[in-house]
């Protein structure tokens, strides 16, 4: 395969209580039957409340089924709780093992390796780094495993949570300690590819559309296929839009189209929590 063609869509947040986010995924789900990739990524927070409803994650698993292309996918906060961090809050809920085989029950596997057109494509579950589950030193071995057979060639990495905002040491805040992924596991995370011809990390999770270069690794933040974030409730780093992510990618390098689908309306996440009683 001389081009492996992927589209990444992230934070769809599917429930069947929001109909707006299931129109905004159905005009996604048309524009990928017109385009017709060889695989789609969502990239996490595929359904809107894992943890307190085995629905939304049954309901977002039948839409996603529908697609016109094979998919895979890493789970998101919404879909097996949150990380753990030094700094910040205690996460709401927490990353459970329960939690993590639900999704693996339904939706699928939470980390995954292939090859394709020359390169390595990788997914990890970021929401357990740092949490102490077994599962976290499992993913770990079998990353340093995984890297260790690249062999040279291009990698491509599909996580949740972008790993950093600017750069590797970015200090952690209260505020932002949420948004990445958590230390220590970050400073590990980067040392295993510290060697690997690490050519894109692709995230979500923050739903800002952002794609910047630091070194010779490509940062794309996909935006949430569901809705956008006011300022208000959220500091605005990039643009807030609804969308998805096209990648090309060939033996030789990768190209990266920022497309929003017809029919995606942006929705505020006032809207939703008017639909849930302004319960958060």
């Amino acid at each position: 395969m001389s081009e492996f063609r992927l589209t990444q869509i992230s934070d769809t947040h599917l429930g069947r209580r929001f109909p707006g986010l299931i129109a905004n995924f159905q005009a996604l789900s048309e524009h990928i039957d017109t385009d017709r990739p060889d695989l789609v990524v969502n990239t996490g927070d595929v359904s809107f409340d894992g943890p307190t409803s085995r629905d939304d994650v049954e309901f977002a698993k039948g839409l996603h089924d529908a697609l016109p292309a094979a998919c895979r996918y890493i789970p998101g906060n919404h879909d097996i709780g949150d990380n753990p961090t030094a700094i910040g809050p205690a996460p709401k809920p927490p990353v459970a093992e329960a939690h993590r085989q639900q999704f693996r029950e339904i939706i699928g596997e939470d980390h995954w390796s292939f090859e394709a057109a020359g390169w390595c494509f990788l997914g990890l579950n970021s929401l357990v780094m740092n949490s102490g589950l077994a599962f976290e030193a499992e993913q770990f071995d079998w990353l340093a495993s995984e890297v260790s057979r690249t062999n040279g060639k291009p990698v491509a990495l599909f996580v949740h949570k972008p790993v950093f905002l600017n750069g590797p040491d970015d200090p952690e805040t209260p505020e932002t300690s949420i948004r990445y992924v958590p230390q220590p596991a970050r400073a590990r995370l980067i040392e295993m590819f510290a060697h690997v011809d690490l050519r894109l990390i692709a995230s979500g999770h923050v739903h800002q559309r952002r794609d910047f270069t630091w070194r010779h690794t490509r940062h794309v933040w996909a935006p949430s296929a569901g809705f956008k974030i006011n300022d208000a409730r959220q500091d605005r780093i990039a643009i807030k839009e609804v969308g998805l992510v096209e990648y090309r990618f060939q033996p030789d390098g990768f190209e990266v189209r920022h497309v929003r689908a017809a029919g995606q309306v942006d929705i505020d996440i006032e809207e939703l929590l008017a639909q849930m009683g302004g319960a958060h």
